[in-house]
């Protein structure tokens, strides 16, 4: 359990590298990782290339929690979370976003409006990553922060319930309910986008599902990173990148999967919404994703079906990066260009004034 606490905390911890100076041979002791294989193109930028020595040089081996193990899992969010908002603090204070802790529709969010904003109407609703068993809208403020700041817009970020004391069917409905609270204070939902990393990826895109099918509507657009879009892992490269990507080793991502929602569940559109039906409509999409993660199938897969409902949608694709680039690379020029392309998505679709 130690082991895995130490993986989750370097994994998390790294995305700060390039924000603050910290020392990152913090675990270092543990050199003997099962990543030590992966390979550093020469393709990507150079210091793209440099981070990714260090990660894996660093990373130590773990045995995750079982999926059922209410106490570990709790014992796990709470360290890993108190150590993201230790040492993300000062990046996310030099922003100097109002921040503010809230509820919409019963559910905790954190209401993040960027330095010098002004109302234009607009919300940009943010879905924290974490494998649905770990962080929270507080401790990932080193996400929604940078991406008020980047937009202009005013970010919602959903405190949602974390597995496996909340499965998917509770999760999905929290995050609608948060929707639904900010259509009756007379906010349209063509004034409203919904983004999410990883695990939040399939979050925001089975909730948008949900909302369709129950007739709430559907929000102006939806950005996602790194999406995990099939819970059941059944995708070619969670065979073929498995020992590829530093930041989600495979029983990892099983394990929270199965903490998430039960086996005979995982290929439900609103557990994995890759296998949802898209032509009865669904949000214009940009997906971003690495060639060198895990859930790059999960993206892809969910392009053609996308695609192929003929539903706006953009694959945009970056060599030799790993899971969510754009948080644990931070301020390379991979990140910065999928942050500028996210904020160009949204403009075009929430038709709002882009920061410089």
């Amino acid at each position: 359990m130690k082991k895995f606490i130490l993986t989750i905390a370097f994994c998390f911890s790294f995305a700060l590298f390039f924000h603050m100076e910290l020392v990152n041979s913090v675990f270092a002791q543990d050199n003997n990782s099962n990543n030590s294989t992966i390979t550093i193109p020469t393709t990507i930028s150079k210091e793209a290339q440099n981070a990714l020595v260090n990660i894996t040089k660093q990373m130590p081996e773990f045995v995750p929690p079982k999926p059922n193990d209410l106490k570990a899992w709790e014992e796990l969010n709470k360290q890993v979370s108190a150590m993201w908002i230790s040492q993300s603090q000062s990046l996310v204070d030099s922003f100097e976003a109002k921040i503010t802790s809230t509820k919409l529709g019963n559910v905790s969010v954190v209401d993040i409006k960027p330095k010098d904003w002004k109302d234009n109407g607009k919300i940009l609703i943010y879905i924290h990553g974490g494998g649905y068993t770990i962080l929270g809208a507080n401790s990932t403020l080193n996400t929604s922060v940078p991406m008020a700041n980047a937009t202009g817009l005013r970010v919602i970020s959903v405190d949602y319930s974390l597995a496996p004391f909340s499965k998917w069917n509770e999760t999905t409905s929290e995050v609608v309910s948060v929707v639904k609270a900010l259509k009756n204070q007379d906010n349209s939902l063509e004034d409203i986008a919904m983004y999410g990393d990883s695990a939040g990826g399939g979050l925001v895109t089975s909730s948008v599902l949900k909302m369709r099918d129950e007739g709430i509507g559907i929000p102006a657009a939806i950005v996602l990173w790194s999406p995990w879009t099939d819970v059941s892992g059944a995708g070619d490269t969670h065979s073929t990148l498995k020992s590829a990507d530093p930041f989600i080793p495979e029983t990892m991502l099983r394990n929270m999967g199965d903490a998430y929602a039960n086996v005979t569940d995982q290929k439900n559109p609103y557990v994995s919404p890759v296998y949802g039906n898209f032509s009865k409509g669904f949000s214009p999409t940009l997906i971003q994703v690495g060639t060198k993660e895990i859930l790059l199938s999960d993206s892809v897969r969910l392009y053609q079906a996308l695609n192929q409902a003929n539903i706006p949608v953009k694959l945009d694709v970056y060599e030799g990066m790993p899971h969510v680039f754009q948080t644990n690379m931070y301020k390379t020029p991979e990140s910065s260009l999928a942050i500028l392309k996210t904020s160009e998505f949204l403009k075009e679709y929430l038709n709002h004034q882009q920061r410089p």
